[in-house]
């Protein structure tokens, strides 16, 4: 996962009995993250405003078009909002992005007013897990993308949201890395190598981010809240979206390097290791 490997440890039995203190902990880590997307904003103003997307062509794809086609979209933990707002490039009448850090909400309003998106964008303070119930039902397109689902703690809770957000005739569309990727790191000559990590380890927790994901901070690592991630299986995923209810069309994995994180691969290993995972899925 991307993090400092200088302070990462195994969660213990009573924090992983501890969803919503785990939850808690991650969102102070990521109020102080924050403080790198705001060094992010002006280059977030230029991207939106020109009437571009910060999404990878994979999910654009998937996406497609909205215009004429997405009354709302939701975003599901949307941190600053860039990625909401491409939504809103792409054609969404309304975009609405969830997220629990008040920090990154406030950097998504500002990027609102900055590119005249007004009206168009709501945001809302909440835990993934408690999105609010007036918006049942109304999701023509609910996203969530990279970088999202590690930091859950509960996934049938998570599949449970999904379900009933999504209009009658909506689509969930779901860009996230890949979980196999920590299992391969490269040599000095850029091959990729196994690593020892734990695929069916659990959550961890740590401090300290890796500098391809969050660069360093202003705050010392050992004073940066505790946070708390983990890696998901790919069946551990997909079977929470089906236990939900909700009906797989179709499920597709890419080489694409998602955080950045493996820039040192050499050209000719590139496209050999599943790096990001995609899914799109309606209303059983």
């Amino acid at each position: 996962m991307p993090t400092d490997e200088g302070f990462v440890r195994p969660a213990t039995p009573d924090e992983r009995g501890a969803v919503r203190a785990m939850h808690a902990a991650t969102r102070g880590a990521w109020e102080e993250a924050a403080e790198q997307y705001e060094r992010w904003l002006p280059e977030a103003i230029e991207l939106i405003r020109g009437g571009g997307s910060n999404l990878f062509p994979e999910e654009a794809a998937l996406i497609g078009d909205l215009n004429g086609r997405c009354r709302r979209a939701i975003h599901l933990q949307c941190a600053g909002g860039r990625d909401t707002l491409s939504l809103w490039n792409l054609g969404a009448d309304e975009v609405i992005g969830v997220d629990y850090s008040p920090r990154m909400l406030d950097l998504a309003r500002r990027l609102t007013e900055a590119v005249g998106a007004g009206s168009a964008a709501r945001w809302i303070e909440a835990d993934v897990l408690d999105t609010p119930h007036d918006l049942d039902g109304t999701a023509d397109l609910l996203y969530t993308g990279r970088g999202s689902l590690i930091w859950l703690q509960d996934l049938d809770a998570w599949a449970a949201v999904l379900v009933r957000l999504l209009a009658p005739e909506g689509r969930v569309v779901l860009f996230e890395g890949h979980p196999a990727e920590w299992l391969f790191d490269v040599d000095e000559d850029g091959r990729w190598i196994a690593t020892d990590y734990d695929y069916f380890g659990g959550p961890e927790a740590s401090k300290g981010w890796a500098p391809e994901y969050i660069d360093r901070l202003s705050i010392d690592e050992a004073d940066q809240s505790l946070k708390f991630a983990r890696s998901w299986t790919l069946g551990e995923i997909l079977t929470a979206m089906l236990g939900a209810g909700l009906r797989l069309e179709r499920v597709d994995e890419y080489p694409r390097d998602w955080w950045g994180g493996h820039g040192d691969v050499a050209p000719d290993e590139a496209g050999r290791i599943p790096l990001s995972f995609s899914v799109v899925a309606r209303r059983g």
